[in-house]
């Protein structure tokens, strides 16, 4: 843990101003199935998917790894890696996690796009959420307008929108998903099925939240990334396993 004082939030006319930005952007979100590939229930056409995150370093307030991989799909052989350290100084504020961490995603496509055009993934699986957000608009949501690339929120724990709690259903829920292929929709008050429970990793203990990674945390921090150029954005504090998937 940091010895450091925690950071005052940040000022109010920055989370109005935030809103505002979320609500804009929210009008270019497409719901509905577009790419051929997703209307077929084997995704044939579906040749590459890319999976981004941001990975903290322990301890550091502002150092994290922004990494983008793209894998082929079925064989899921590696087609793509960037890796890169970066300072972040946007402040962590639940609900506005994307003013922190999109903007360095951003890059990395674009630079993918410029560098490898013919390798831009034809879905991205994001670690945050999507549709299951406060305003309707999460990190998956987000990345997806700015890039006009289809993204799926990927997230460990569930952030409680639309009715949505952790209670003991949703503990039941969890421990129903024994074997791949197990499901369960997570369906808000509003009557909107805004993500599904799939099993995590057999290797994990936890479940996985699918809203409309490829390659584990440890393996982007571990074989990936090296300080070899650090890249800054934004207002500054450190994004925690217990608050991070919005």
């Amino acid at each position: 843990m940091s010895g450091r004082a925690a950071e005052p939030p940040p000022p109010e006319a920055t989370l109005r101003r935030w809103e505002r930005e979320q609500a804009q952007l929210r009008a270019g979100v497409v719901e509905e199935d577009t790419e051929e590939w997703q209307k077929d229930s084997h995704f044939a056409g579906l040749e590459r998917v890319g999976g981004v995150d941001l990975s903290y370093i322990k301890g550091d307030d502002t150092g994290a790894c922004a990494s983008l991989v793209v894998l082929s799909y079925p064989a899921l052989e590696v087609l793509y890696e960037d890796c890169r350290m970066v300072a972040v100084s946007a402040q962590y504020v639940a609900g506005f996690l994307a003013f922190r961490e999109v903007p360095f995603l951003v890059e990395a496509v674009r630079r993918l796009q410029q560098e490898e055009p013919k390798l831009t993934p034809q879905v991205l699986l994001v670690d945050g959420n999507g549709l299951l957000h406060p305003r309707g608009f999460g990190v998956a949501c987000h990345l997806g307008v700015l890039t006009d690339l289809p993204c799926i929120g990927v997230a460990k724990n569930l952030l409680q929108a639309d009715g949505l709690v952790r209670d003991e259903l949703h503990r039941e829920q969890i421990r129903s998903l024994q074997r791949e292929g197990d499901t369960f929709p997570l369906t808000g008050t509003s009557g909107r099925v805004l993500g599904m429970g799939v099993p995590g990793d057999s290797r994990a203990s936890s479940q996985v939240l699918l809203q409309a990674d490829i390659r584990s945390r440890e393996y982007i921090r571990k074989q990936l990334c090296s300080p070899v150029e650090v890249i800054s954005s934004g207002p500054e504090s450190r994004k925690k396993e217990a608050e991070l998937d919005d």
